[in-house]
């Protein structure tokens, strides 16, 4: 979808929430932590939220729609992928060009 696409073209770091999403929440927390500021974006509150999740899902989110996490215009993934880059150590190399100073 061109939504998506500019979206994560003219942002670093992207993750597409529902609002009442509990993994969305923690994911986009943990992200807070080290030190990166995602573009959140709440596909529930977009009347087009149905063809985005639609999306999500061809491109490769493999357990769920939600959080679809895209770093340097890349799609990593859901909760799944995040947590399992991030305890092996991995997430933080990708996530090193977006993270703040303070």
């Amino acid at each position: 979808m061109e939504k998506i696409k500019a979206l994560v073209s003219k942002n670093g770091v992207v993750i597409f929430t529902k609002s009442t999403c509990c993994l969305c929440y923690a994911v986009t927390i943990l992200f807070h932590e080290l030190r990166v500021n995602p573009v959140v974006y709440e596909i529930d509150k977009d009347p087009q939220g149905r063809e985005m999740e639609k999306a999500f899902l061809k491109q490769g989110c493999s357990s769920s729609p939600v959080p679809a996490v895209y770093i340097g215009g890349m799609l990593v993934g859901s909760t799944n992928e995040v947590m399992s880059l991030h305890l092996s150590g991995s997430l933080i190399p990708l996530l090193k060009p977006y993270q703040s100073l303070s």
